[in-house]
């Protein structure tokens, strides 16, 4: 293992080239090597050249397909598929984009008896506390990719020390009955120990596996620290000179083992190589992580893009701040910006009238130009709660408007919600599992559908009382069906909601611009969004990061 490192180390110092991680792979398993794509390399569709380097030097690119058969591999794009890794495969590899690509080099160990250092090497770790849920997702490395011709995944396979899992401890990821994850609702010592989940793949009439193993770590006392973004704040100007070096650090706390920081660029990626203009990197010390954004020479480019520092971990939602930045000489701007806001607050007082027609585009123009959200926290989680009761006509929501609003309000506008039928806490019961949501939402919202996708009237009837006592802030939704018929044929406790909230009028598909006056109102009613960690009833995982 050492010499094989060693030798790395040696061809990339010669080649200038990139060292990826070591891949270890149990005798017999299927594997998948994949080459990175780097930005200079992105320029046009250019051919992946793969050698190895196991007993002699080989070309595995012009293999014919017969050849790579008989070799038990298989290259497709960038992806070097071994079925069933064996002594023969043993080694090092390298690929490379085109004849001027920046060439990855490969490390990998085919073992058949799992020692302590391979151990280390392969195991997932995993810490969840007693009297919690808790998810183990199977992870999904060096798998072959869905483009891949003739591979189909068959689906994902539990066992506990040997043992197969029971089918009531099998959850499904984002509906998809063929990835299946463990779940356990209320974690005890019992469910300590070591996991296997075995990826099962289809390739021409043969079963092909991967197996991975995850060690489940149960602890007793859960600290409750979430990871959060120390700094910069949300909606910093950084105010720079045109050509000058700029280093900006995002800091962040973390107690997970599973969590990044990154940068963003007008929702791009940052690369991670500093052979770019603007670039980051990062470094981690126990609990802090400090992703550090560099911009080797600041351009008029750099002043008109926006940029995301995002957190991701396994146990929360991801969270982000944004910053832009100004040039100095364009600093005493804000000056006569100033002025001008004055100046208009001078004439609303004055015309009455005007303020009066305008309040809702001035008080959004606030929060969002001017970023003046609240700046004290509530401690609550959530901006606010969704709720859904019948419509008594055919003009409420369907579920895919449901779905669209939920996303816009969420990706487009930043808010924090809780939703019924995604982070209501499984288990509970359901009167008060909604008390809990709308505990923790500044907003309750009211949305009328045309089928039954809520808990229903019946529910709203069981807690209007504990809503009322907690003044809870309503919106309540109407349809344009609902404000011409008579009030009386809402159910009562509806009808107290509506005169209790504030209303708004969905109008069907007129009301779908993000611009109409439905946006504007609803958006008017909602409490300024709060700047504080948020907290989710069920855990997240790494994989969310991809998903992004």
């Amino acid at each position: 293992m050492k010499m094989k490192v060693h030798l790395l180390f040696v061809l990339a110092s010669l080649t200038g080239a990139q060292i990826l991680d070591d891949i270890y792979v149990k005798e017999g398993e299927m594997v998948v090597l994949w080459c990175p794509q780097f930005r200079r390399d992105n320029h046009a569709e250019v051919k992946t050249t793969w050698t190895s380097y196991t007993t002699q030097e080989m070309d595995l690119t012009n293999m014919s397909s017969s050849e790579q058969r008989q070799m038990g591999v298989l290259i497709h794009e960038r992806s070097l598929v071994i079925f069933r890794a064996s002594s023969n495969h043993h080694g090092n590899y390298s690929c490379s984009l085109g004849s001027a690509g920046i060439q990855s080099w490969f490390g990998l160990t085919v073992y058949t008896t799992l020692s302590r250092e391979y151990e280390e090497m392969t195991q997932y770790k995993r810490t969840c506390y007693t009297s919690t849920s808790c998810k183990l997702h199977c992870p999904a490395s060096n798998i072959p990719a869905v483009n891949i011709p003739n591979i189909t995944s068959t689906g994902v396979t539990w066992h506990k020390e040997g043992e197969s899992l029971s089918e009531d401890s099998i959850d499904f990821s984002n509906g998809d009955q063929k990835e299946k994850t463990y779940y356990a609702r209320s974690v005890d010592k019992k469910n300590h120990g070591v996991y296997t989940c075995t990826r099962s793949f289809l390739y021409l009439g043969q079963i092909y596996n991967q197996s991975f193993t995850l060690v489940l770590d149960v602890q007793t006392n859960n600290p409750e620290k979430y990871a959060v973004i120390k700094k910069p704040r949300n909606n910093t100007v950084f105010h720079v000179d045109l050509g000058s070096t700029v280093v900006i650090d995002c800091k962040a706390d973390f107690y997970s083992d599973y969590g990044s920081v990154f940068w963003l660029s007008n929702n791009s990626f940052v690369e991670i190589e500093n052979s770019s203009s603007v670039f980051y990197n990062y470094t981690r010390d126990k609990h802090e992580m400090t992703a550090s954004l560099v911009f080797k020479k600041v351009s008029e480019e750099d002043l008109s893009k926006h940029y995301m520092c995002k957190l991701q971990s396994d146990s929360q939602p991801f969270s982000f701040v944004t910053i832009t930045l100004a040039a100095t000489n364009l600093h005493h701007s804000h000056v006569p910006l100033a002025g001008s806001i004055v100046g208009i607050v001078g004439v609303m007082l004055v015309t009455v009238l005007i303020y009066v027609k305008l309040k809702i585009d001035i008080t959004l123009f606030l929060r969002d130009t001017l970023g003046c959200h609240s700046s004290t926290s509530d401690g609550k989680s959530y901006d606010a709660f969704l709720m859904c009761y019948k419509s008594d006509t055919d003009a409420g929501l369907n579920a895919h408007d449901k779905i669209w609003l939920e996303n816009v309000l969420e990706e487009k506008f930043g808010y924090s919600l809780c939703i019924y039928d995604r982070d209501v806490l499984p288990g509970k019961a359901v009167a008060e599992a909604v008390l809990d949501c709308t505990g923790q939402s500044r907003t309750v919202v009211l949305i009328p559908t045309s089928l039954d996708l809520g808990p229903g009237s019946g529910l709203l009837s069981a807690i209007h009382e504990a809503l009322v006592e907690r003044q809870t802030r309503l919106v309540f939704i109407k349809t344009d069906a609902t404000q011409v018929s008579k009030s009386e044929s809402l159910p009562e406790v509806l009808q107290h909601l509506g005169k209790a909230g504030h209303c708004v009028t969905w109008k069907g598909i007129s009301s779908t611009p993000l611009s109409s006056p439905f946006w504007k109102e609803l958006r008017y009613h909602l409490p300024p969004m709060q700047l504080a960690p948020k907290i989710w009833f069920l855990p997240k995982t790494i994989q969310d990061v991809k998903s992004w």
